[in-house]
C-alpha cells in the first residue's frame, strides 16, 4: 500500500475536524452520506482518497461553508467548485443592485451589508444617525461593524442596554467562530472581549422575546429589533457569505420619529439609483 500524500492527510485531517466541529461520530456522519463507516474512516486517515461526488456530498452534510468547501477539493487535488469573485465583479452586478434595493427599500430605518468578518460592504442613508460622534479611526476602510458597535470610541457609550447588546453581539461571535472555526473572527472575538466590560445585568429583560438595541441619538432614545438576511441558495463564495442586518423600530416611539426624520434623510447619489 502507499503511503498516503500530504494533500491525502490534509483532505481527512479537514473532514475529521468539520466532523467534530458538527458534533457527529463517523457512525453519524457515514449514515448522513449513505456510506460505509470504514470507507469513512479510511477518508479521515488518509488511506482512501474522496471522490469529487463523495467530498460534495460530505461537506453538504456537514454544512461547510462554500470557501471551506473549495479548501476540501483543492486538498484533495481536484479545482475547486465554487467561483469566488470581488463584491465589485460586473458579473455580480445584479446581486449588488438587489442588495441595493433591500437596503434603500428599508428606509427611513438602518440597514447595511457584511461580508464573513463583519466588514462593512454597503449601507443605507438611515445608518448616519447611528453613526454620529464615532471617533473618525473606526469609520477608516474597512471598517468592522462590531468593532464599531463595541468599542469604547464607537457606537457604545451611546448604547443604554450596553451590557445586554455587548452579550447578544459576544454569543452571536462565538456561535459564528464555532460553526466556521475562521481564525479572523476568533480573532475578533479576543479584541471584542477584552474590550472594558459594562456595568449592568447581562440577562434580557424579563419577558422580553428578543434584545433590543436601544441607543441615544440627535432624534432621541431609538430602540430598534434586528433581523438578518442571506442569499437562499448561493453557489459563489462572496454572495454566500453576505448577509443584511435590517433594524425595525422595536416601539412606536421609534417608528414615528425615524418616519418623521425620512425626509431629512441625506441626497442619494444618482449614480446610485
Amino acid at each position: 500500500m502507499q503511503t498516503p500524500s500530504h494533500s491525502l492527510r490534509n483532505v481527512g485531517e479537514q473532514l475529521r475536524g468539520w466532523r467534530q466541529r458538527r458534533r457527529l461520530s463517523q457512525l453519524d456522519l457515514a449514515g448522513l452520506a449513505d456510506i460505509s463507516p470504514r470507507h469513512l474512516s479510511f477518508v479521515e486517515t488518509g488511506r482512501s482518497l474522496p471522490s469529487r461526488a463523495m467530498l460534495l456530498r460530505l461537506s453538504d452534510r456537514l454544512d461547510v461553508p462554500l470557501r471551506e468547501r473549495n479548501a476540501l477539493f483543492i486538498a484533495a487535488g481536484y479545482a475547486p467548485v465554487y467561483s469566488e469573485r470581488r463584491i465589485d465583479d460586473p458579473s455580480l452586478d445584479e446581486a449588488r443592485r438587489a442588495i441595493d434595493l433591500v437596503l434603500r427599500g428599508h428606509e427611513p430605518y438602518p440597514a447595511l451589508a457584511v461580508d464573513r468578518h463583519w466588514q462593512l460592504q454597503a449601507a443605507n442613508r438611515a445608518l448616519a444617525a447611528l453613526l454620529a460622534g464615532i471617533a473618525a479611526e473606526l469609520l477608516v476602510p474597512p471598517v468592522n461593524v462590531l468593532r464599531l458597535s463595541l468599542h469604547p470610541d464607537g457606537v457604545a457609550p451611546r448604547i443604554v442596554n450596553l451590557a445586554q447588546w455587548r452579550a447578544h453581539l459576544l454569543h452571536r461571535l462565538a456561535r459564528q467562530v464555532e460553526a466556521t472555526g475562521d481564525a479572523t473572527l476568533q480573532a475578533l472575538q479576543a479584541e471584542l472581549a477584552a474590550y472594558p466590560a459594562p456595568d449592568g445585568d447581562e440577562s434580557p429583560d424579563a419577558g422580553a422575546v428578543v434584545v433590543p438595541l436601544r441607543i441615544r441619538t440627535e432624534l432621541g432614545e431609538l430602540s430598534f429589533l434586528s433581523t438578518t438576511t442571506v442569499f437562499g441558495t448561493p453557489v459563489e463564495v462572496t454572495l454566500s457569505e453576505l448577509a443584511i442586518e435590517s433594524f425595525f423600530p422595536a416601539d412606536a416611539a421609534t417608528g414615528r420619529i425615524l418616519r418623521g426624520a425620512g425626509s431629512l434623510l441625506p441626497e442619494e447619489d444618482d449614480a446610485a439609483r
